[in-house]
């Protein structure tokens, strides 16, 4: 057999442990698939003394992460670190001395995957990112390879675990916002500072590097439309549950005449709809095909062994492809690269088209409905369905719950602005779109 294939891992925490014990518990099927040992040799930790979750007894540690992107040993640097700075640097020292890279880092791709592919080009090397997204779920290989046939019209994804743990135990409990993140912080399902899932940057990294595959367009994280989840209320998912839809926040991504549309937010989603049924911390991608119609694929979007997994899974694909020429391998970014349409058009939010679940709080007086539908008529906006509850004893408000037909964003918050200044309407109007995830 050939000589071993040597890592050098920069980052030893849970995913990277994950990528040791994994490579070690199954060496041996490893090598039967790649056709050689692969071996971690080196790595890269913020402090020498601390624990670790997998033997390192044959892997040298050290706390200088460039010394080991140097180290003419090392075949393939996995990158583990996370961020945005220190890690480009050093993904891209690695290419430039040309090692081939494995990253788990949404963000660095998302951001800087353009300038990392094209130097990955000139060095005729490999840049592989499946753990990138969804952990171990093999979304960019499907994509990329199984759905090769096909032209993506759109794809839709729960792709973020702590806002789908979040809506989950919101609608399963009936428990606030706040209650349930506090929760997640404990389980280890949020960061101490939880902004990037709660807010959908998470998400927005993770759907722009979707997009981009799918499509044959750069990656344009700035186009990608941003919406957490910090404004849902147990009302408004009980309201939803009312009318037979489920509250997830979703990444969706769809190719059309004008433009591609890349956008995370809260959505309303029917509850018989797979997506609907994806709890808890569990991720899902449905991607719809041409010719191969919806395909939906679930599993666990964290996690140090799935997400090992997916990095495992990489090494293997880097070392199969080791002797073949690299104007022959499978694209980074899935089209090959004189085919990336440069001047695609990405469409702002206002230019989207989406049904809408509006609520609003209202005195509780007679025609309040009528003006507000009044609006919508003359905005050109249908109205689906209704609810208006009785007000609690002493309460002189009600709301008022409406589900709208599809329309152009920008003339809903137009109708939005003008039914806020009725003057029997308090406050700001709860708006959440409507995805119905059919053709």
């Amino acid at each position: 057999m050939l000589n071993p294939i040597k890592i050098g891992l920069l980052g030893l925490g849970t995913v990277g442990g994950g990528v040791v014990n994994v490579l070690q518990r199954n060496a041996r099927e490893i090598s039967r698939r790649a056709g050689r040992d692969i071996q971690v040799t080196h790595a890269s930790v913020r402090d020498l003394n601390k624990s670790r979750l997998c033997n390192t007894e044959d892997i040298v540690l050290t706390e200088q992460p460039m010394s080991l992107v140097n180290n003419p040993e090392i075949d393939v640097v996995v990158e583990l670190i996370g961020g945005t700075t220190r890690a480009r640097d050093l993904v891209l020292k690695a290419i430039a001395n040309g090692k081939h890279v494995v990253t788990a880092n949404k963000a660095l791709i998302a951001l800087h995957g353009n300038e990392i592919f094209d130097e990955a080009q000139k060095q005729g090397v490999i840049v592989a990112f499946e753990a990138a997204v969804a952990g171990g779920i093999p979304i960019i290989k499907t994509i990329r390879e199984g759905l090769s046939g096909n032209e993506i019209e759109w794809l839709a994804g729960i792709i973020n675990g702590t806002t789908n743990f979040i809506l989950t135990e919101m609608r399963e409990k009936g428990r606030a916002f706040d209650d349930v993140l506090i929760e997640a912080q404990e389980l280890g399902y949020a960061e101490s500072d939880p902004t990037f899932d709660i807010e959908g940057v998470d998400a927005a990294h993770k759907l722009t590097i979707l997009a981009a595959i799918a499509f044959g367009v750069p990656l344009n994280f700035e186009a990608t439309y941003t919406e957490g989840i910090t404004r849902i209320e147990p009302i408004d998912v009980e309201y939803a549950e009312q009318f037979g839809y489920r509250i997830k926040h979703l990444g969706f991504a769809r190719r059309t005449a004008q433009g591609v549309e890349m956008r995370v937010h809260p959505a309303l989603v029917p509850e018989g709809r797979l997506l609907a049924n994806v709890d808890g911390v569990m991720n899902a991608v449905l991607v719809y095909g041409d010719a191969v119609g919806p395909t939906l694929h679930y599993g666990a979007g964290a996690g140090s062994e799935p997400t090992a997994s997916a990095v495992v899974a990489d090494l293997v694909d880097v070392v199969r492809s080791l002797t073949v020429d690299p104007e022959n391998r499978v694209p980074h970014l899935a089209f090959q690269p004189d085919t990336i349409t440069k001047n695609q058009r990405f469409l702002g939010i206002e230019d989207i088209q989406s049904a809408y679940y509006l609520r609003m709080e209202a005195d509780d007086l007679p025609g309040v409905l009528a003006h507000v539908a009044s609006i919508l008529s003359e905005s050109g906006i249908s109205i689906e369905a209704v609810s208006q509850k009785e007000p609690r004893t002493g309460e002189t408000q009600v709301n008022i719950v409406l589900l709208t037909h599809r329309v152009q964003e920008k003339l809903l918050n137009e109708a939005i602005v003008r039914i806020e200044a009725l003057p029997d309407i308090r406050g700001e109007i709860m708006r959440i779109r409507l995805e119905s995830l059919s053709q």
